[in-house]
């Protein structure tokens, strides 16, 4: 069985969402990668060192340069002729590619696996994470997005994958790339931090969010996240936000201040190594899966903490 994983990338290096999917791809069977881009060649260098890699399919050129979904779906779909499941990790690229891959396949996509139990038989969380499925497609041909925080990360080195220059259909002509505000941090990305310090609604404020929320973190060397009730309200923006509605994270600290534990922020969070929650209603949902519960005021108990680190 041959499965094509797509490869996400940015600034010339492979995300860490992409060897998690290659380390799932690698239980169906023989890995290829495909790198789409405008100059890549760095990247597919790099994808062809990842462990398990037996083949890399470089589609180089402009239509490719912003990973339209429009015009990479139909590049994927041509490649599908030889490979038995398209593997993308469940991040907003792989989520706006994959569906439009399964329609032109006309197969069921098979979403956010957790697990792979078999070449047609897979795990998959639902009910906002309270229940886990087990799905089994017939299709012929398989589509799947990855939970990267399931699966383990294939070593970045260690593969002598072959690299292939390969051609699609170009620029389809049904959307066009305007323009990306990309925020930048000195703090680790999100969805790759070992620890999280996420601040929810308590923090009643933007200022006190960066005021009590930062520092700590800072301290922590650690990425800062927030409750999606703390993004409604406007304290920082949605791309912070941690949830179901928002980025799966699994480090190995994640530590919740002021956030009462709703089902769809623990939905993207409950897969963490060690939980440490601070909160002054010892009756919120967040210490039924705590590992470290601090009941106490969120203005007085950080400041303290963040003070003796």
């Amino acid at each position: 069985m041959k499965t094509l994983v797509w490869v996400e990338h940015e600034g010339g290096a492979v995300k860490d969402a992409t060897l998690s999917a290659v380390t799932a791809a690698s239980k169906l069977g023989e890995v290829h990668l495909l790198v789409a881009g405008e100059g890549v060649g760095a990247v597919a260098d790099a994808a062809a060192k990842i462990a398990g890699v037996g083949k890399v399919h470089v589609a180089d050129g402009a239509a490719y340069a912003n990973a339209l979904a429009e015009n990479v779906a139909p590049l994927v779909v041509e490649l599908m002729g030889h490979h038995d499941a398209f593997v993308a990790p469940a991040t907003a690229n792989g989520k706006n590619i994959a569906p439009r891959v399964a329609a032109l396949l006309d197969v069921m996509q098979i979403s956010e696996i957790l697990s792979v139990e078999s070449a047609d038989t897979f795990t998959r969380p639902t009910y906002a994470g309270n229940a886990i499925a087990t799905v089994q497609s017939s299709d012929a041909k398989k589509v799947i997005t990855v939970r990267a925080t399931s699966f383990e990360k294939a070593a970045r080195e260690g593969g002598s994958g072959a690299v292939e220059a390969v051609s699609g259909a170009g620029d389809a002509g049904l959307s066009s790339f305007v323009g990306a505000e990309i925020s930048k941090s000195e703090r680790p990305e999100l969805t790759s931090a070992k620890v999280i310090v996420s601040g929810g609604r308590a923090l009643q404020n933007s200022e006190n969010f960066h005021s009590i929320i930062e520092p700590l973190a800072d301290k922590l060397g650690a990425a800062v996240g927030a409750s999606r009730a703390a993004v409604d309200a406007g304290y920082v923006p949605n791309d912070y936000q941690v949830g179901q509605t928002g980025k799966i994270v699994a480090p190995e600290v994640y530590v919740a201040v002021g956030i009462s534990g709703a089902i769809q922020h623990l939905a993207g969070m409950k897969d963490s190594k060690v939980i440490i929650a601070i909160n002054k209603d010892e009756e919120a949902p967040i210490f039924q899966v705590a590992d470290i519960g601090l009941v106490g005021d969120l203005f007085k108990v950080v400041p303290e903490l963040t003070g003796k680190l």
